[in-house]
């Protein structure tokens, strides 16, 4: 049980931007609201509007940026609070869990095959010829 909530509020629900605001999903409101408005956001494999209302258990997926995440809803807040009370309203589905690490090994891995600087003008022209095929 989240810090705050009392057993009415449990049983209750919440607009989902309000919800993904709580939960730290997004720094503002506003963002999350353009987030859901834009068909960012899924509820239970649906689009959904701003103004949705969702309860425990209800399945999210969100997706930011490269990022998607899939999420089950375990508890609604009843404020704003810190990161670790926000993480207790949610539960990441093992295999969004999976991908996230895949995804994060790759980008580690793309990283570390950069060249060390700016290409001087023989490795730009190769560059430039590759590009135009």
């Amino acid at each position: 049980m989240v810090a705050g909530m009392s057993e009415q509020q449990r049983g209750a629900g919440l607009r989902i931007d309000k919800w993904l605001w709580c939960a730290r999903f997004f720094k503002s409101r506003a963002l999350a609201t353009q987030a859901v408005a834009g068909g960012l956001v899924h509820v239970n494999a649906e689009r959904v509007k701003p103004s949705r209302t969702i309860h425990v258990d209800d399945r999210l997926e969100i997706t930011r940026e490269d990022l998607r995440l899939e999420i089950v809803v375990t508890a609604i807040p009843v404020r704003r609070g810190p990161a670790a009370e926000a993480r207790g309203c949610y539960a990441e589905t093992p295999a969004s869990i999976e991908a996230r690490e895949r995804r994060q090994a790759q980008a580690r891995m793309a990283a570390s095959t950069a060249p060390p600087g700016r290409p001087d003008k023989h490795a730009r022209r190769a560059l430039r010829g590759l590009r135009r095929g």
